[in-house]
């Protein structure tokens, strides 16, 4: 386990000497999002009948958050290490592919819990916050940051130069956390958006994460968790798969 533990500690330096870029600048913008979309819409949208637009909004940007940050550590740091050609000194060692994807995973949840605990204990001074469930909160937190943290390698895996990789994060990663329901609820959507949403998996990481906090969600936590659990098994499954056969690495 020591290869394990040093690749993990080395990821969470690297984001960490840099917490300028990697964790204030995130914390910022989101609580940009907070500032202007509750200022503009807290006295014209209503969601659940004891919640405020506000109070709604917090963990929605919280776990936004931490999606976009989860994903941004791995696959940042797994396709600079192919660009620069520092890859081999991970592949050089006795490390085994298991170990190699655990690394990078607890990393990439490392990096997107503190800046969601950034984000969330500054919505604090916006709106006070209750945890109605406080497991089924951590639950969908981690396996969001861990199913992100796996996509991530799987990107970098796949993306050959920094423009691929700017293009999943772009146009894949961040359309899917917006159209989540992060600034609303699907229930005031058409039918046929309705149906869309229920296909993106970022919205049951977002009504269940929400879930956790005001114990009303817009479907059942456990239908979400089972889903969100599905896919976390299922990436993982696909990157182990990936990381063993050395695609895009040893060959």
């Amino acid at each position: 386990m020591t290869g394990l533990l040093t690749l993990f500690y080395k990821e969470l330096l690297r984001f960490w000497k840099v917490s300028l870029q990697t964790v204030l600048s995130p914390l910022v913008t989101t609580l940009l999002y907070l500032l202007i979309f509750s200022h503009v819409l807290e006295s014209h949208v209503q969601v659940y009948s004891e919640v405020n637009y506000t109070a709604f909004l917090v963990p929605g940007l919280v776990m936004m958050a931490m999606l976009q940050n989860a994903f941004s550590n791995s696959s940042s740091s797994l396709i600079q290490s192919k660009m620069t050609g520092n890859i081999v000194f991970m592949l050089l060692p006795p490390l085994a592919y298991w170990e190699f994807f655990v690394a990078y995973v607890a990393a990439s949840v490392a990096r997107g819990a503190v800046v969601g605990l950034g984000v969330g204990l500054a919505g604090l001074w916006f709106v006070p916050l209750t945890l109605a469930h406080p497991l089924w909160m951590l639950a969908f937190a981690v396996l969001g940051c861990a199913i992100l943290g796996a996509a991530g390698i799987i990107a970098s895996l796949w993306a050959d130069n920094y423009d691929q990789m700017a293009a999943v994060q772009n146009f894949i990663i961040v359309p899917l956390t917006f159209l989540s329901g992060v600034f609303y609820s699907i229930h005031s959507l058409p039918p046929f958006w309705q149906a869309v949403s229920h296909a993106n998996p970022f919205f049951y990481l977002i009504d269940g994460f929400r879930y956790g906090f005001f114990g009303v969600s817009d479907v059942s936590p456990l239908l979400a968790l089972t889903i969100v659990a599905t896919c976390f098994l299922a990436l993982s499954l696909a990157t182990l798969l990936l990381l063993k056969s050395g695609y895009k690495l040893r060959k």
